[in-house]
């Protein structure tokens, strides 16, 4: 398995507190600022699919806008039901005012 990037916001657009959804093909990712340290996860609900772009962020847990499940944004963790299983999440990098993802290619 290797690793390819992808730039996919400004620092600038995420300021502390917010989530921002950003697609990279198909691949819907939810980037979040937890007090000023950033993280990436898949922006899809184990539960049923639906999209977390419109989820509140609370601290370090995003909830699902359809039924509330939720998530941790450092690991991709469920940790609300109806979630039962993780979201992926994944690594990524600041380059001057780049947000860039490290994503798996299998």
């Amino acid at each position: 398995m290797s690793e390819r990037y992808a730039t996919v916001a400004k620092v600038s657009e995420l300021p502390p507190g917010a989530a921002l959804e950003v697609w990279v093909g198909d691949l819907a990712l939810i980037l979040c600022n937890v007090s000023g340290v950033l993280y990436a996860i898949e922006g899809v609900c184990t539960h049923d699919g639906g999209l977390l772009e419109d989820g509140e962020l609370d601290g370090c847990e995003i909830e699902c806008p359809r039924h509330g499940g939720r998530f941790d944004v450092r690991n991709g963790a469920a940790v609300a039901l109806p979630a039962m299983e993780p979201v992926r999440s994944f690594p990524l990098h600041v380059r001057g005012d780049q947000i860039v993802v490290a994503l798996e290619d299998a």
